[in-house]
């Protein structure tokens, strides 16, 4: 790939290993360098290297960035196991969940604000993995539910065509763009690894889920 490329939404999605929508929303608010052809982003990837070496280097000076505490965000409880073939089924099952989160103040603004996003684009970032997420003024701190499907989710329509399984739900605040994009990135990467995949739909507990997600079992 060469600096002068061009590329498209879903290739800067690819590149930087996040989810499309994650690319979509810093594009909307001028947060990453990016030009409109009629109604499709377009980005060049020479401004788009110099734009994360501006951002780890940032990341790096700045103590107030927290790394991502597993621990923090999750429970047992907030780990589903789920029956259902369509996304909107799974994604309101989710909100009811994690609106039972005390950091959720408001649940009827959380199940349509995630609904809305979804209508938008797709949260499915491959290899059988959705990343739903929001910011709210209405959420106090960052959380996350999960649902392991016992069915191919059939919906999504991810960019690789693999069913989802794995639906990753995140509710921010409004002002933890940082911590927000760094969870992202987090579930993103840690994903992955086709092992913690396999092991995540084989489980059979809710306990078991949160502990290979946070590291306790492997």
């Amino acid at each position: 790939m060469a600096d002068d490329d061009i590329l498209t939404l879903d290739e800067v999605a690819k590149y930087l290993r996040v989810s499309e929508r994650t690319v979509y929303d810093c594009a909307q608010k001028g947060e990453i360098p990016a030009g409109k052809i009629r109604t499709a982003w377009r980005f060049k990837k020479s401004e788009i290297d110099k734009w994360v070496n501006d951002k780890l280097t940032s990341t790096s000076l700045n103590p107030q960035i927290t790394p991502v505490n597993a621990e923090s965000i999750m429970s047992p409880h907030r780990m589903l196991f789920t029956n259902y073939s369509s996304k909107r089924d799974t994604l309101l099952a989710l909100a009811e969940n994690l609106a039972a989160a005390p950091q959720v103040k408001n649940r009827q603004e959380l199940s349509t604000e995630i609904l809305k996003r979804e209508e938008l684009m797709s949260t499915a970032i491959g290899c059988g993995i959705a990343i739903p997420h929001v910011r709210l003024s209405s959420v106090t701190d960052l959380v996350v539910s999960v649902s392991v499907s016992r069915t191919d989710i059939v919906d999504f329509y991810p960019l690789d065509d693999e069913p989802v399984r794995l639906v990753f739900m995140i509710a921010a605040a409004h002002n933890q763009h940082a911590y927000y994009l760094q969870t992202l990135s987090w579930f993103s990467t840690r994903l992955k690894n086709r092992e913690l995949r396999d092991a995540l739909l084989a489980s059979e507990t809710s306990q078991q889920v949160y502990d290979l997600l946070t590291g306790k079992l492997n």
